[in-house]
């Protein structure tokens, strides 16, 4: 079951985010430590069962927090990893990290242990939404994170960014803008603020409540950020994501191109490609998956193998995520006209309502459509 990215799941954090949905926690340094060794040993049993598509072509550090690892913490993940399958020559190895943990040495020797490219979690730099967020930084410590990063080498830094905030206005988002633009950063995610089931800020903040900018307003901002920063020569490559020439996640593209990827860690999720590929989750509970890789058993739950059917959806609405689209006639070549038939009249009637375009032999969303990909997606699924 070949795989050519490898993501590392590293759950625990200060604080919890309010709106946080994904599976983490706050968590000891004895955690943490726990959670590397053990990673390495999942590695390890991985290797025995999965062989590589070849050397990695990247390696992405999620969370939580990573960057509440030691760098000598990280180093020993990634020479492990490399041990075990290889790197591209220019492999991409990524750490997400929060400004509020870390200094100029931690970056620097984050630089020194393999890292090449940074994801600051910076959210806005308006200390008054920081503290709506519940972040623990504040905007000075996320400039100075950056600026850090820069002494230390990265030249590849990607900045995340949130509109829609509880009290946020039409001129603080782009004041924000104008900042980051300043920046110059190569990398932008931009995400409007999701109130998800279970987080304390769907208890806090309702469906229609009057505290958050609603759709129209929010959505004015997603606009508005498209137009600032392609404007400043960002390529507005995929839904949420922006970069200066050459500097795409080669990560993320992988997960929207269904490359094969594996997830080590508690909570993480795998694509092994084996016939049209399979899916795997590891237990998003630490014990359960600590005492599963300790008795030296992968914790992987396996769906179903994927049909020819469900892989062509994911083809069509992954695929549409990014600004490149997907090619009709390879997909008819590669799934057969029978499976392709009822998705080539979807697409036929999305474009005659404005939501996809055709860009020579590829169709793509229009940027309505990058507003509306919802409504896009559901008729693949």
């Amino acid at each position: 079951m070949p795989f050519s990215r490898l993501y590392l799941h590293i759950p625990w954090c200060l604080n919890k985010c309010g709106y946080c949905a994904f599976f983490s926690a706050p968590g000891t340094p004895s955690q943490r430590a726990e959670t590397v060794r053990l990673s390495l040993r999942e590695m390890e049993l991985a290797a025995r069962r999965y062989t590589a598509a070849g050397p990695l072509a990247s390696v992405y550090l999620g969370g939580g927090t990573p960057s509440l690892l030691t760098p000598e913490q990280v180093s020993r993940l990634l020479n492990r990893s490399r041990d075990l399958w290889g790197y591209q020559t220019a492999c991409e190895i990524t750490l997400e990290a929060n400004p509020g943990t870390v200094t100029p040495p931690s970056l620097a020797a984050f630089r020194q242990a393999g890292v090449n490219r940074l994801s600051l979690g910076i959210q806005t730099l308006d200390d008054r939404l920081l503290q709506a967020l519940g972040r623990i930084h504040n905007g000075a410590q996320a400039r100075n994170a950056y600026a850090a990063a820069r002494a230390a080498g990265f030249t590849s830094i990607s900045l995340d960014l949130i509109c829609g905030l509880p009290g946020q206005s039409h001129s603080d988002w782009l004041l924000l803008l104008h900042e980051v633009i300043a920046l110059a950063p190569e990398h932008l995610s931009v995400y409007s603020l999701t109130i998800e089931a279970g987080t304390p800020f769907y208890r806090r903040y309702p469906p229609g409540s009057k505290a958050l900018p609603d759709d129209d307003q929010t959505a004015a901002m997603l606009e508005e950020a498209d137009h600032l920063l392609t404007g400043a020569g960002y390529g507005h490559y995929e839904i949420a994501n922006f970069a200066l020439p050459g500097h795409h996640s080669r990560h993320n593209c992988g997960y929207w191109q269904r490359d094969g990827y594996l997830g080590v860690g508690p909570g993480a999720h795998s694509l092994l490609l084996q016939g049209w590929g399979r899916r795997c989750s590891n237990p998003a509970d630490h014990r359960q998956w600590a005492d599963l890789i300790g008795s030296g058993r992968l914790a992987q739950v396996a769906e179903p193998p994927l049909t020819a059917a469900e892989a062509l959806s994911e083809q069509l609405f992954l695929g549409l995520r990014m600004a490149d689209g997907v090619t009709p006639e390879s997909c008819l070549q590669q799934f057969g006209p029978a499976l392709w038939a009822p998705h080539g009249e979807s697409i036929v009637e999305l474009i005659a309502t404005g939501l996809l375009e055709r860009c020579g032999d590829r169709v793509a969303l229009t940027r309505r459509g990058m507003l509306l990909a919802n409504q896009v997606f559901l008729k693949f699924l």
